[in-house]
């Protein structure tokens, strides 16, 4: 099992990267808070989960070894494959998680695309226990956007939401929703921003 990867990155998508790693290229899918912290030519360290299937194997990237663990954990509930546990850590960091599973908040839980109000039960119902296993702190760390250049954010925001099953006209709506956050605070991380637009998505 492939646990962590330290190399140069080679490639770094929406919600995918490419590194290389002692001359082999290492192809995960990642979030897209993570994607965008990732620079071509630059070094990185991720913390990866492996998925074995029958005809193919899957490596996952994540920026906090949190991250790893939420998206392992979330895979224990029933219907839960690799591509959902993603866009679940993507939507929520691993505190998050913990708290609405905690708490039965079946709201916070439906914002990840893909899962209904009867997923979010069985996600309380199998997850309740398990979750006290994720750590209290450590947020995830976030990049920020970039106020020299203030339609990064928009293209990163747009295409990891595209990336996580949203449509290009609701990935535009929701950059639209968050515009004002980012106006008022060019610093903001793009994971919370990320997060801001899920939620705007969420609400319609």
């Amino acid at each position: 099992m492939i646990a962590q990867l330290t190399g140069t990155v080679l490639k770094a998508g929406a919600t995918s990267c490419v590194l290389d790693v002692g001359g082999v290229g290492f192809l995960a899918h990642v979030t897209p808070s993570t994607a965008a912290a990732l620079r071509p030519g630059e070094a990185a360290t991720l913390h990866t989960s492996m998925v074995v299937r029958e005809d193919s194997l899957t490596l996952f990237g994540f920026a906090e070894e949190g991250e790893r663990e939420a998206f392992e954990l979330a895979q224990t509930a029933t219907g839960v494959g690799p591509k959902l546990a993603l866009a679940i850590v993507s939507v929520l960091t691993p505190s998050d998680l913990r708290r609405a599973v905690q708490a039965e908040d079946l709201a916070r839980l439906c914002s990840v695309p893909g899962i209904g109000r009867k997923g979010a039960q069985k996600l309380v119902i199998e997850l309740k226990d398990k979750v006290l296993a994720l750590a209290a702190e450590g947020e995830d760390t976030v990049t920020t956007a970039s106020p020299e250049r203030p339609e990064v954010w928009r293209a990163q925001v747009s295409e990891g939401l595209q990336g996580l099953g949203w449509s290009a006209r609701d990935a535009e709506t929701a950059c639209d929703n968050v515009a004002h956050l980012v106006e008022e605070n060019p610093d903001l991380g793009m994971g919370q921003l990320l997060r801001a637009a899920l939620n705007s998505l969420a609400r319609k």
